[in-house]
Order: C-alpha cells, then sequence, then structure tokens
C-alpha cells in the first residue's frame, strides 16, 4: 500500500471533533504499512489528527519516541508525570533527555497537593492498593492536562507484556468519554529495532536498565526482571496489575474496607 497522503487525509477526516472507532480503523487503514517517521510527521507537522501531546515516563526505553518526536517536532508538548516515587536516575534522565533532544515543551505534572492530604498523607499508599496510588498520582494529574488535545503519543510495544501483544497503533482511549485518539507508533517495533535505533543515534540508556530494570516506573512498584521475563513482570511485583490506569480501565482509587485513614 502507498504511504498515506496527509493532504488527502486532511480533507477526509474532520480534526476538529473528537473521535470515535470508526474513526481510529479508518486511521488504521490509512497509515497501515507507513514508516513511523512519516507517520510522526503527517501526525505532529501535519496535524492530520489534530493537537498531538506525548505522554512519556522518561522510563527505560523513552530515549527512542522522544528521538523521534524531538527530530520532527521539538515542540511537541511531553507530559511527564511526576507522581514524587521516581528513582532520582529518572529524573535526572529526564533532565538529561529534555537537554540533549532540544525538547522545548517538557510539561510536568504532579498530583494534587490536597488530594495526597486526604487519601495519601502516610505515602504508603502503594504498599496496600497500588490501584489507589496510580489513580491519585497519575490518572487524576492527567485528566484535565489532556483536555486541549485531540490525541495522544504512548511509547506501548507488543512485545512488553500479552496485554499489549494486539494493541493497534491508533486505537479510541479509554480512560475517558471524551473521544481522544490514543495513538501508539512504536506498537510493531522489536527489542532489536530499539537498541539499532538507540545505537545508531547515540541515545542515552535510562541508567537502571543495565541493573536489571527494563520497564522503570515508581520506585516502590518496580522489581529487577530477570533475564528472559516478560519485561514488565517487574511492575506491582506480586499485585494483579499490569497498568497504571492511564491507558484505561483505569483504577476506582478506592481503599478496601478498613484501610481509609480517618483525617
Amino acid at each position: 500500500m502507498a504511504d498515506a497522503d496527509p493532504a488527502r487525509l486532511r480533507d477526509r477526516i474532520d480534526t476538529g471533533r473528537r473521535f470515535g472507532e470508526a474513526d481510529a480503523i479508518r486511521f488504521n487503514r490509512m497509515f497501515r504499512g507507513t514508516d513511523t517517521t512519516e507517520l510522526l510527521s503527517a501526525l505532529l507537522v501535519d496535524k492530520v489528527a489534530g493537537e498531538v501531546a506525548l505522554v512519556s515516563s522518561f522510563g527505560a526505553e523513552s530515549a527512542v519516541l522522544l528521538h523521534l518526536v524531538a527530530s520532527a517536532a521539538p515542540k511537541t508538548p511531553v507530559l511527564f508525570l511526576d507522581t514524587g516515587k521516581h528513582f532520582p536516575e529518572t529524573l535526572a534522565y529526564r533532565e538529561l533527555l529534555t537537554g540533549r533532544l532540544g525538547l522545548t515543551n517538557v510539561i510536568v505534572l504532579t498530583p494534587d497537593p490536597a488530594d495526597l492530604v486526604a487519601r495519601d498523607a502516610s505515602g504508603l499508599r502503594w504498599s496496600y492498593d497500588p490501584d489507589g496510588c496510580c489513580e491519585l498520582r497519575k490518572v487524576r494529574p492527567l485528566a484535565p492536562a489532556l483536555a486541549g488535545y485531540a490525541a495522544t503519543l504512548t511509547g506501548r510495544k507488543a512485545f512488553q507484556n500479552v496485554e499489549r501483544a494486539t494493541l493497534p497503533r491508533f486505537e479510541i482511549d479509554r480512560s475517558d468519554a471524551v473521544g481522544r485518539l490514543k495513538i501508539n507508533p512504536l506498537i510493531d517495533w522489536t527489542p532489536d529495532d530499539l537498541a539499532d535505533w538507540i545505537v545508531r543515534h547515540d541515545l542515552p540508556p535510562h541508567p537502571l536498565v543495565a541493573a536489571g530494570f527494563p520497564s522503570i516506573g515508581c520506585a516502590p512498584c518496580t522489581h529487577q526482571v530477570a533475564p528472559g521475563e516478560d519485561p514488565r513482570s517487574g511492575r506491582w511485583k506480586g499485585w494483579d496489575k499490569t497498568e497504571c490506569g492511564i491507558h484505561g480501565g483505569d483504577p476506582a482509587g478506592d481503599l478496601p474496607p478498613g484501610f481509609e485513614p480517618a483525617f
């Protein structure tokens, strides 16, 4: 199939409105076989899907998508959720990549202090209710920040776990009822593809990758992974949990009976 023509796409899709399932299907068909760099150019330069933001954790493999985005449009909004629980190495890596790649619009989102006092004053909610902790520190801060965007980019890849294995490039964001596109430009990239891109473009690795952390989130809920294990098996180890909630199916954030602190 020939590469998509952004000018023709603009005529065929109304980018001024919110999207539905039919739009996601249409985008997937239009961009089938399109190179990732061309896809990002159509999205970030020609704005075929309206205003787009990248949500990045500045984690283990984040440098690849951040580099691709910076190469296409360095002013693209990059939303980073500073949960207050990140490894110090991740915060330093964010600063390193921001400067190295020339990103000019990194937006740091933080939890509402009043929410934290009311629902997690001890800072230990992650230890007995990780869903509730993610709700407070990720889902709630991100929701209002996305209000001005018609679509978001994610760094999810099919090889990371079984839940992501069948994700398409374009889908509808399940975390709200707005009708926002969620775009996974690296969904078909393999570990070898990522490694090759990092070497070819001399991208600095996250310092914790070499220590056995192939997937990196908040420090209390991220563990080392043994060779051959699912790359995300170190996330929320010991819990029946594989996502933080910002990718849909977000947790309700309610504590189990008997755990709610009395303030």
